[in-house]
């Protein structure tokens, strides 16, 4: 069967392999003991370097471990020792409570917007009226006292705690889930450090924001389970047709093979940007019928725009999609049902990722490794 303009259907073996985790680049080593004890070294990453994010081989997932707050910290996008330091404080009252490493991410990237992950002190006429320490909480507004809410540990808690209360917030934007706790006059500003402190957990917790559930019982997502990154896989389906292969240079994308009126999710937060029915290869407008190869065309298909100029794009889904331009998506919700509209001639879900904000194929990238580094594999999920 060919199918996404052509997709060759290809069995796979399911069967999961122990196998470590990996890392990127050779500058970052990482170290597991036997036996879960969860030991770990960090090798001292120079300058300004790009964080290293951790790989994963299929059907694996990150496995938080605890973290040491003190001695030898990597620098890591111009995050010093001291606010490293401060993000192991995060992540280890995070752990002592049992938040989920989701839960991490949410406190990191909240922490950078506030502080840059640096506790701060009174800063006189530059600060927001009494706010104080890495969450800049106000202790006129029932935090604690000015040294509780200086001190990383008590501030941490505190988050948690509120954050804790606010319902549903694993499935929330993160920025929404943020701003239930800060009630900032920036609501919006969180999202953008959403992928920093991704990988800070990741850096520092032996991979936590890969995993799905909790540190105890880490797993890899699956369709409408968020990875503590924020990301889901779209369907679980076997990868069939491969980004821009050598008999199809041109497909942008990875084909996933299932059955119709499969449901189709949001493989994270973010905006719609697009939602119609893409014309054929005449300008006319056929989504409401099955495709044939050589039709062209995407069929009814959405394009959501993520954090940190993320877009991913759903083709050939079998009628209109359940969203429109300009709705806000949370991860996993249901955007549409497979179907095979457009340049294809079997059912199955056109999945592509798109980087720099440019829906274009200039920014297309293979989304294979991508969703793996993000804890939500596509190879593997069928």
């Amino acid at each position: 069967m060919t199918a996404g303009g052509g997709v060759v259907a290809a069995g796979r073996r399911r069967a999961r392999r122990a196998v470590a985790l990996t890392v990127v680049t050779s500058t970052l080593a990482l170290f597991c003991c036997a036996g879960g004890a969860g030991a770990f070294l960090l090798t001292t990453l120079g300058g300004d370097s790009e964080p290293t994010d951790l790989t994963l081989a299929a059907g694996q997932c990150g496995q938080g471990e605890p973290v040491a707050a003190t001695g030898e910290m990597p620098r890591l996008d111009n995050f010093g020792p001291s606010q490293l330091r401060n993000a192991a404080v995060i992540i280890n009252i995070g752990r002592q409570m049992k938040v989920p490493p989701r839960g991490w991410v949410v406190a990191i990237a909240t922490a950078i917007q506030e502080s840059r992950l640096s506790n701060l002190p009174y800063l006189g006429a530059r600060n927001d009226h009494d706010s104080l320490g890495l969450f800049q909480q106000r202790p006129s507004q029932g935090w604690g006292t000015p040294a509780q809410v200086r001190d990383p540990a008590y501030a941490s808690r505190k988050f948690y705690e509120r954050l804790l209360r606010v319902d549903g917030w694993q499935q929330l934007p993160l920025t929404d889930a943020a701003q239930r706790v800060q009630r900032s006059a920036f609501p919006d500003a969180y999202a953008k450090h959403e992928p920093v402190a991704t990988r800070i957990v990741n850096l520092l917790a032996n991979g936590a924001a890969l995993a799905a559930g909790d540190a105890v019982d880490p797993r890899c997502a699956e369709a409408g389970e968020i990875a503590a990154s924020g990301w889901t896989v779209p369907v679980r389906a076997v990868v069939g047709s491969g980004f821009r292969t050598a008999s199809r240079p041109g497909h942008n994308g990875v084909d996933l093979i299932i059955g119709k009126e499969k449901d189709i999710h949001a493989t994270a937060a973010g905006r719609v940007l697009v939602s119609r029915c893409d014309p054929d290869h005449r300008g006319a407008l056929s989504c409401d019928v099955d495709g044939h190869p050589g039709k062209g065309g995407c069929g009814w298909f959405v394009d959501i725009q993520h954090a940190g100029g993320v877009i991913t794009r759903y083709c050939h889904m079998v009628r209109a999609p359940f969203v429109r331009a300009g709705d806000t998506v949370r991860a996993g919700q249901v955007i549409g049902k497979v179907g095979s509209s457009g340049n294809s001639s079997g059912p199955h879900l056109h999945f592509e990722v798109h980087l720099g904000g440019l829906r274009s194929s200039a920014g297309a990238v293979n989304p294979v490794p991508f969703m793996r580094e993000r804890g939500a594999p596509l190879e593997g999920n069928g």
